[in-house]
């Protein structure tokens, strides 16, 4: 039995979520789809896989319980337990569930004027050496994984105690309903 596919269209209004967000989505690879023909097809288990991801099998990091608040300068979510504020693009309203890839952010020894609405000002707490990355753990308020080449920890000097910037759009946070 063929597995049900979703038009772009249709996982939006399934998400309340604009079918430009969910182009966005397919084109940065944070959900999958096919092409079939001329047209983009999501699959229900992409679509499942997204909104529920196997921890399991990943690490579920710079994952975070927060409350979503309209300022005239856009949405941001409030982190819970913390005064740290992600400025978010979504639809949704109320307690949500944002994510932050660590590839997804960079960081800066200065602060940069930049697109990027997020800019977050932290201390490093740690560096973990993987396999063929570093994850630099940043604390602006809350623990913020950010994975790097170990060139670029070297080339950096970071160690341990340095005042870093991580700066990331605001597209690149996921938001999902609690």
């Amino acid at each position: 039995m063929a597995e049900e596919l979703y038009t772009p269209e249709e996982v939006a209004t399934k998400l309340k979520l604009s079918k430009y967000t969910i182009y966005e989505m397919i084109k940065r690879g944070d959900l999958q789809a096919h092409r079939i023909g001329r047209g983009l097809r999501i699959s229900a288990k992409h679509l499942e896989e997204y909104l529920n991801p196997d921890t399991s099998t990943r690490q579920a990091v710079n994952t975070f319980d927060a409350l979503l608040l309209q300022t005239d300068t856009g949405t941001y979510a409030k982190l819970a337990g913390s005064e740290v504020l992600f400025h978010v693009s979504t639809a949704l309203n109320g307690p949500v569930q944002v994510c932050i890839e660590p590839e997804n952010i960079i960081i800066s020894q200065t602060q940069l004027i930049c697109s990027a609405r997020n800019v977050h000002k932290g201390t490093v707490s740690s560096i973990i050496q993987q396999e063929n990355r570093c994850m630099v753990i940043l604390d602006i308020g809350v623990p913020l994984y950010i994975a790097l080449t170990p060139y670029s920890v070297q080339e950096m000097c970071i160690k341990p105690g340095d005042t870093l910037y991580a700066i990331f759009k605001s597209m690149s946070v996921k938001v999902t309903g609690r």
